[in-house]
């Protein structure tokens, strides 16, 4: 029995960061995936890392982030990354959100950075208000910049269960990486990988047992 369907942001509830980030690299002659390659490497202490636990600041992450990409062999700056951060929302997604809550607790669990508006990173003032409306919907939300912790540190995860009142065992939780979903099966919580919104809403309607569409 589901007690809470626990959810990504950025990548689940709208696209994936990754798409804006290899589109930078295409416009740019960039190998594919170099940005992925930069947040990969050192992936506890690099610059994306101390960003994401608000250990550094935008300026300090910009000036982090340049020298990193330059010793991989081109220079972007920190805050170009940042501007790419902000997914588009996926209605279908978000429809499923709304009747999860009607029938079970709903959280959240982003890693994001204090950079733009709101948990979702937003660059503009309407995306701030979809956001916000969006995270109005949370029964209680967990962002690795407020918190000092990032997935896939496995203490979030324990966290989340524990605001929300539930066991980790009657929880689902939702996320592209699947470097942040493996701590959370560990834990006892049944996860899915989200590749696309179909993929994802089939996977959690099999899960929670009622339709999400």
């Amino acid at each position: 029995m589901i007690e809470a369907v626990i959810w990504d942001f950025g990548g689940v509830l709208t696209s994936s960061p990754f798409e804006a980030f290899n589109r930078y690299e295409a416009e740019r002659g960039l190998p594919k995936d170099f940005i992925r390659g930069i947040n990969s490497t050192n992936p506890d202490t690099n610059a994306w890392a101390l960003f994401e636990r608000n250990e550094c600041s935008l300026d300090e992450f910009d000036e982090l982030f340049a020298k990193e990409s330059e010793a991989k062999g081109a220079l972007v700056r920190g805050r170009d990354v940042v501007e790419l951060l902000s997914g588009d929302i996926r209605p279908e997604m978000v429809e499923a959100l709304r009747r999860c809550k009607e029938r079970a607790k709903v959280g959240c669990i982003t890693n994001n950075v204090a950079a733009g508006s709101g948990a979702g990173m937003a660059r503009s003032e309407e995306k701030a208000a979809m956001v916000a409306g969006i995270m109005s919907l949370f029964d209680h939300v967990i962002e690795s910049s407020k918190v000092g912790i990032r997935k896939p540190d496995p203490r979030i995860y324990g966290m989340a269960c524990e605001a929300l009142g539930v066991s980790p065992a009657g929880s689902v939780y939702l996320d592209d990486l699947g470097i942040n979903l493996k701590p959370a099966a560990q834990l006892g919580m049944r996860t899915i990988k989200v590749v696309n919104a179909e993929q994802a809403l089939r996977e959690l309607e099999e899960a929670v047992g009622f339709p999400l569409r």
